[in-house]
């Protein structure tokens, strides 16, 4: 028996805004992008893994939310401290000057941690932290 990870979410306050990050900045391809009631679903990945997505989903979109948790969680997005997703590339210095040379929140610059990895980190427009590490 074999268990991927097929799909993960990330919230998003500004459907466009993060379409551009992920798609224009990170290089993402689109593979749905589906709207209900005025609010909008992206699905995203690398073109190069089509098994494997980021679902963009309005975070006030679930029924089972309340107004008092929903205010949490935008609170939350406004801090950064709400969602995260960590991912990894064989050019780290060289996505960070593509990143850095857009209009990126970075939050830190490529780094050897002490724990082994070398990594760096970005805010989406919805204040998502976004890892990024060297793959060895």
């Amino acid at each position: 028996m074999t268990i991927t990870i097929h799909q993960s979410y990330l919230p998003h306050d500004d459907a466009d805004a993060a379409l551009a990050f992920y798609r224009d900045q990170l290089g993402f391809e689109v593979r749905n992008d589906v709207g209900y009631n005025g609010l909008r679903w992206i699905t995203v990945g690398p073109a190069d893994q089509p098994d494997t997505s980021i679902v963009l989903t309005p975070p006030a979109a679930d029924p089972g939310i309340t107004d008092d948790e929903r205010r949490v969680i935008t609170e939350m997005m406004a801090k950064g401290t709400y969602a995260g997703v960590n991912l990894a590339t064989d050019d780290l210095d060289g996505l960070f000057e593509k990143l850095q040379a857009g209009d990126i929140d970075v939050v830190q610059e490529p780094t050897d941690q002490p724990y082994g990895i070398r990594d760096c980190a970005f805010r989406d427009p919805a204040g998502n932290l976004i890892r990024i590490q060297q793959l060895k």
